[in-house]
């Protein structure tokens, strides 16, 4: 399926410059990782591997995994490795060295600190203890600007409902991200600095490398991949996406008159990520061989 409005483009919406350096910015759990249940991801996986080394893409990760996660699936799914991680739902940068590892932004974390101000975590991770159903996700989980805690599906609203209470003031320097599990059906619970998201990530990411929005190409499947799809960058939705993230990225393309934004891919996951990356990008790389 090709994006709403076909492929004519507005004055307003300048074609991709195959001349500049584009850049990937891809959803990890999904998206670019194969799914179990199709093999045909993993085939594709290395064609998208060669797509991004001839095409000299930079690859930026933007996920919920926290860091330790990320390396691992680089590792267990045998992923390209990026040029730069932004993690832990947009709360965490990490930028690849000379030597292969990745090393935490300070001018990120600075930005995050500017947010949160004197927000002690420690009060936050109290919350548990007055909150009946509210318990702390394991330490892995936890980071300097991100608190998670598990809670019961059905009582995640309630307990959304005192957390606000009980911040009072605080609430004005951080926000509560809920989401239920698809795999394991229990409520997860976020408290991040208020504002930040994995489009707050990747758009601190443009400033600072003075890269536009018309040379990034974000791939996605979930609700908190939809702020990135609607603050103007080329977008890929894959076909393992939920309906309601496919119809709100095309309402948000719709109204803003971009036409040649957004692309919905038949293929699912990686496959996706791959077939769009052939419709923004040109690329004659055969993922059937």
């Amino acid at each position: 399926m090709n994006s709403p409005g076909g492929s004519a483009l507005s004055p307003g919406d300048p074609v991709l410059d195959r001349s500049l350096r584009t850049t990937l910015a891809t959803d990890l759990d999904g998206t670019l990782i194969p799914l179990s249940h199709r093999p045909e991801n993993r085939d594709h996986l290395p064609v998208l591997a060669e797509l991004l080394q001839t095409s000299e893409m930079t690859l930026v990760f933007v996920t919920g995994r926290h860091f330790a996660s990320v390396l691992n699936a680089i590792e267990e799914y045998n992923l390209p490795s990026p040029q730069w991680i932004l993690c832990d739902v947009g709360t965490s940068a990490y930028e690849r060295g000379s030597d292969g590892s990745f090393n935490p932004v300070d001018r990120y974390a600075d930005v995050m600190q500017s947010i949160m101000q004197d927000v002690d975590q420690q009060v936050l991770l109290s919350l548990a203890d007055s909150i009946e159903g509210l318990r702390r996700q394991p330490s892995r989980n936890q980071t300097r600007f991100k608190t998670s805690f598990f809670a019961p599906a059905e009582l995640v609203d309630d307990v959304v409902a005192q957390i606000r209470e009980q911040l009072g003031v605080t609430s004005e320097s951080c926000q509560i991200i809920s989401s239920i599990d698809p795999v394991t059906g229990e409520g997860l619970i976020d408290l991040l600095p208020a504002g930040v998201s994995k489009a707050f990530a990747l758009d601190w990411w443009c400033r600072e490398h003075d890269v536009t929005q018309h040379s990034v190409i974000f791939a996605g499947d979930s609700g908190n991949d939809l702020d990135a799809m609607q603050s103007g960058y080329r977008s890929i939705v894959v076909g393992n996406a939920a309906a309601s993230v496919v119809e709100n990225a095309r309402q948000a393309h719709d109204r803003a008159g971009w036409t040649d934004r957004l692309f919905l891919a038949e293929n699912h996951a990686t496959s996706g990520v791959l077939e769009g990356l052939r419709h923004f990008t040109g690329s004659t790389i055969d993922p059937s061989r």
